[in-house]
């Protein structure tokens, strides 16, 4: 692999303590124009519309309507890319995720990421009013269908709660082909989908302890991850795709070096380990206790590290 690593900082909602000062239109304004101006390649708002009290209080965090956020940073940035990280797709009707998203992409030019995942809170299943179990099946009717509503006027769909009579969906995306969807997870399934229909795969590194809780694979280690995306290129040449066709992402411990502290030369040796993995996108976390400390944080990694590596 090449040296070409790209950067997504996440909106910092998810950090433990951040000032409420990020709930503001000034401090997103300030912090997205900052991302880009260090050379991040995408910014990210991650999903969780109605978690529960429990997850909350146990290590769960604040959040943002995904495309409401990403559309605000896209008006005040000219070049970033903008990504969902992860939406729960089997939360929403399919139709109308692909209106928010293709809506996103014009207003952004271009710029749009649809990361999707299939989720695991098993309440804000219950709260939303979708069935837990069916969620697998859900989520790939929506990859299907967003597709189709995407690309063609017209659109016949017969799906598990909907019927599409012959729709049409317009302005269709800016991007050919409808939004890049990347899948989001670490299990074979996510690594399948990804294969087969993804542009992008996006899991987490992470040990057995919390690939549970959020009922996953886990993937504790470079070796570890190596294997998975070996067996993430056979599986996408196996469906007559380049074997490269697929972007991988990945988030874990380092993705908070600058909220725990570290140092940023292990830190550069640790991403040029995950590059020469298979690795091309890298998820970042800033320090949140005030907006001047993220942004100071944004400029320093970007010129301690992402210059390296573009």
């Amino acid at each position: 692999m090449s040296d070409a690593v790209k950067f997504t900082v996440q909106y910092p909602l998810a950090v433990q303590g951040y000032t409420p000062e990020f709930l503001g239109p000034q401090a997103m304004t300030r912090f997205a124009r900052a991302a880009e101006e260090s050379g991040f390649d995408a910014i990210a708002v991650t999903d969780h519309p109605i978690p529960s009290e429990k997850w909350i209080r146990s290590g769960g965090h604040d959040g943002f309507d995904l495309t409401t956020a990403l559309a605000f940073c896209a008006a005040v940035t000219d070049r970033i890319k903008l990504m969902t990280y992860a939406m729960v797709l089997p939360y929403r009707n399919p139709f109308l995720v692909a209106k928010a998203m293709s809506t996103l992409d014009h207003l952004s030019q271009g710029r749009a990421i649809l990361t999707a995942g299939v989720g695991y809170l098993k309440s804000e299943f219950a709260a939303v009013g979708v069935d837990f179990e069916e969620r697998h099946e859900l989520f790939d009717e929506a990859i299907e269908v967003m597709r189709g509503a995407w690309t063609h006027r017209g659109y016949r769909y017969e799906g598990r709660h909907f019927t599409s009579l012959a729709q049409t969906a317009l302005p269709f995306p800016v991007q050919e082909g409808g939004v890049p969807v990347w899948i989001a997870g670490n299990a074979p399934r996510a690594l399948t989908r990804a294969a087969t229909v993804g542009q992008g795969w996006a899991p987490l590194l992470i040990d057995q302890e919390k690939a549970s809780t959020v009922r996953t694979t886990p993937i504790p280690t470079v070796a570890a991850l190596t294997r998975a995306i070996g067996e993430l290129r056979d599986l996408t040449e196996a469906a007559g795709r380049p074997r490269n066709a697929v972007e991988v992402q990945i988030e874990g411990p380092d993705s908070k070096v600058l909220v725990h502290g570290g140092s940023l030369d292990e830190h550069r040796d640790r991403l040029h380990e995950f590059n020469q993995a298979g690795v091309g996108w890298f998820v970042l976390d800033t320090p949140a206790t005030t907006v001047e400390e993220a942004i100071d944080a944004l400029h320093h990694y970007g010129d301690a590290v992402i210059s390296g590596f573009h």
